[in-house]
Formats: C-alpha cells, structure tokens, sequence
C-alpha cells in the first residue's frame, strides 16, 4: 500500500477494517470504517465540486453535478483503491478473503473513501485535498474522454449558450467516397464562425464529431468571438 503518514495510526488501521472482521473478531477495541466512510464521502463531493466549480467557470451546475457524480461513483474510488493496494491492506473476515472481498468495487470504494475520512480527522481538509486532488485530476481526463465520446453536441452546445448565448450550427462540407460506404465532412460554426471540422461514416457521426473538436478548442481558451 502506498505510504500514509497519520499522526494517530489507528485512524488509518479502523479506516482499513471492514464490518466482517469486527463481526469475526468480538474483541476487536475498534469499530469498523462505515462512520469514517460516511465522512470521506462528504470529503470527497465537496473536494471534487471545488475543484470543478473553479476549473469549470462556464459550466452549468446540471453539468458539474455529472461530472463530479461520474468522478466520485464507485467504479472511479475502486480504481483509486486499487492503485493504492488497499485491497491487501484491508482486514476482513476469512469468509471475505476467500469471496474475493479485496477486489470488490464496493469494498474498495468504501475503504478510500474512510481513509479520506481518517486523513480529515488526522489532519484537516488540505491535507485530504492534497491527498485526493491529483488522483482527481487524473480521472477527470478520463471522464471527460468518456462524456466527449458519448455526446459532444449537448456538452457544447451547453456551454456556447451559457458562454454566448448562441447556439451552434452544423453545416455539411462534403460528402466523399463510393457510394455504398460514403464519408461525411461536417463543420460547425457559432456566430457565422467555423469551430471545428469533423468527418464520420453519418452526418451525425460527422456532426458529432465537429463539436467534439470544437470543444476541445473551447477548453482550451481557442474560441472567443
């Protein structure tokens, strides 16, 4: 497991201690990481919504809503526990172990999210933030990646109106190729202005990927009218 240095070592030994083992072990002085989940999980959305809400400005709040769902869901956390190795760190009943616990999504998003708990109580909000930031960062690529893929038109057309109050337009360039597989080559334009070009097997394909490219641009300050 990667190094974490807490001033109170048993905060980090209950955040790695699921309720199985406390169940298998009566005499176990300390409790089990639900309370300490429960915390890192608020941790967790306000860090995340920070940081958005600054590195977002134009962004809609329906649009940072998503973004940080998608970024504190529990496939992302389980995959911040796995680089982590907490899956080996955790005590957990027998029963578990032999389960398959360790690598559970659930089991591995609960337990990050009670070691951001731990980290909080032991020493305070930047220090969970600077713990969960750049692993945050890391994942906002990817999600971002997966939101492009999946609609670019809606996630730049949302920020055109909130930016300019303007909606974009798509036009048709070109169409090319024989005539049982053609390609199509789409622009798209805001205020009479081409932001981005696109080519797909469909127009919508082509339109979709027009905005795509187009709000590349936008995040990286490229469109301004």
């Amino acid at each position: 497991m990667v190094d974490l240095t807490f001033n109170d070592p048993t905060l980090l030994k209950q955040a790695l201690t699921h309720r199985s083992y406390t169940a298998e072990h009566p005499e176990e002085p300390l409790p089990d990481n639900e309370r300490l989940e429960f915390l890192g999980d608020a941790v967790l959305n306000f860090v995340s919504a920070q940081m958005l809400y600054r590195r977002f400005p134009e962004m809609t709040e329906g649009d940072l809503t998503r973004m940080r769902a998608a970024l504190v869901k529990a496939e992302s956390l389980a995959a911040l526990a796995a680089e982590l190795k907490l899956g080996g760190a955790l005590r957990i009943s027998k029963g578990e172990d032999r389960k398959g616990g360790r690598n559970r999504a659930t089991m591995l998003c609960d337990a990050f999210e009670a070691v951001v708990g731990a980290l909080y109580l032991d020493q305070g909000i930047e220090a969970a933030a600077a713990f969960v930031l750049p692993r945050l960062d890391r994942l906002l690529e990817t999600v971002m990646a997966d939101a492009l893929d999946k609609d670019a038109r809606s996630i730049l057309q949302d920020w055109c109106q909130s930016t300019f109050n303007l909606t974009p337009e798509y036009r048709m360039v070109e169409m090319s190729g024989p005539e049982h597989a053609p390609l199509f080559t789409y622009e798209v334009l805001i205020a009479d202005q081409v932001v981005g070009l696109g080519v797909g097997k469909s127009k919508q394909a082509a339109a979709q990927d027009a905005a795509r490219v187009a709000w590349i641009a936008a995040r990286e300050g490229h469109i301004t009218l």
